[in-house]
């Protein structure tokens, strides 16, 4: 499946940069051994995850309370050690990791980018600004000894070299450790239509039936498992040496549920290729509709998400006028590829469009509550899941 030549995802560029952009082929495919959907090329991490990378997971309120409680039922149900040590793959801005440095429990972060590295290190996490493999493994068990929990959040599925991370995980964890990382649930990707998840930095969208599958050969196996509401609908998944833990029922049930749906048949992937293409033409055709009647259209949240949407749609400023957002990195820059301009939150409040596109629908609760005012006036929204 294609959709098409894509520009990263989070690479939001100044108009001097336009004829030097990066552009690959985003084409996911699915394989029927491992049951893994998973992108065919992906570009270099070290172009998606640098000192300038645009996201920082502490701007949005729901996410500081959702690893608020994450933090709390990892320490409630798997630390039990005196001295416990908690390490997190891809830590971002520390958004996760200080509610453990806060009650003093040894951390370490692992964080690729540079200037989110450094956020965290002002909340008082612990971190280290490099990639995590099997290698930095070894020096992490040399100077921290094992770890009782290495968690991830958001952050597996952008990977690629997932041999390696079992591979470390395995090096790292105490004999009753658990490894618990959370990512989009590729059920939900595909229930729907929810083709923007599909981007650069997610190589790949998991399920129970691939994370089985995927750890297997290094000793670990899935031992819990619970579904999350963030990003559309997310799995945590909890790992464990073998026969550590007795497994929990809900294993058993996603894994039928699984099967029941058919995510592990390739006709379920072609449907999914089918609903893609009815969603791109339905959206464009209805923004056409909204800029025939002389509506102005506003995108609400330069989200990484927005990226595949507007490029495998083609939408470009003569349908989507600006998108505001709130990330000072992004504001007086253009969007990806198509080059709609990115405006500070303020332009949106100041003067209301007569339709906001929420790119950033996985916080649809969070953003109704705060512009309950927009609706109020009249505004509509419009994503492209809902049609």
């Amino acid at each position: 499946m294609s959709f098409g030549q894509m520009p990263l995802a989070n690479a939001f560029l100044n108009k001097k940069d336009f004829s030097s952009e990066y552009f690959y082929k985003l084409e996911p495919a699915f394989c029927e051994h491992c049951h893994t959907f998973q992108l065919t090329e992906q570009p270099n991490p070290r172009a998606m995850f640098h000192e300038n990378y645009a996201f920082f997971s502490r701007t949005s309120n729901y996410m500081i309370t959702h690893f608020q409680q994450f933090s709390h039922w990892v320490i409630e149900r798997y630390l039990h050690n005196k001295q416990p040590f908690v390490m997190e793959i891809g830590s971002n801005d520390g958004i996760l990791l200080e509610n453990f440095a806060h009650q003093g429990i040894k951390h370490l972060g692992i964080e690729p980018s540079a200037n989110v590295a450094e956020v965290a290190r002002q909340h008082g996490v612990n971190t280290e600004c490099q990639f995590f493999n099997d290698e930095l493994a070894q020096q992490v068990q040399q100077q921290y000894g094992h770890a009782d929990a290495i968690l991830a959040a958001n952050v597996m599925c952008h990977i690629p070299d997932l041999h390696s991370i079992g591979q470390a995980v395995s090096r790292l964890l105490t004999p009753k450790g658990v490894f618990i990382f959370e990512d989009p649930y590729l059920g939900d990707v595909l229930d729907k239509t929810a083709y923007d998840q599909i981007y650069d930095e997610h190589v790949y969208l998991f399920s129970a039936h691939a994370v089985t599958n995927i750890f297997k050969p290094y000793g670990l196996e899935l031992i819990n498992l619970q579904y999350q509401t963030t990003h559309g609908g997310s799995m945590r998944y909890v790992l464990a040496r073998n026969k550590q833990y007795d497994i929990d029922s809900s294993v058993t049930k996603q894994l039928t549920y699984e099967q029941t749906q058919g995510l592990h048949k390739m006709a379920t992937y072609e449907q999914f290729r089918k609903n893609c293409e009815h969603s791109r033409d339905t959206f464009t055709n209805t923004l056409y509709k909204k800029k025939q009647q002389g509506q102005q259209i506003a995108g609400y949240a330069a989200t990484s998400k927005s990226t595949t949407v507007l490029n495998y749609c083609q939408i470009k400023s003569d349908l989507i006028d600006f998108i505001s957002d709130t990330t000072a990195i992004k504001q007086g820059k253009f969007s990806p590829g198509m080059h709609i301009p990115i405006y500070p939150y303020e332009t949106f409040k100041e003067n209301y469009p007569d339709t906001a596109v929420l790119f950033a629908w996985n916080h649809k609760q969070e953003i109704m509550a705060k512009e309950a005012e927009f609706a109020q006036q009249g505004g509509q929204w419009l994503t492209h899941i809902d049609l």
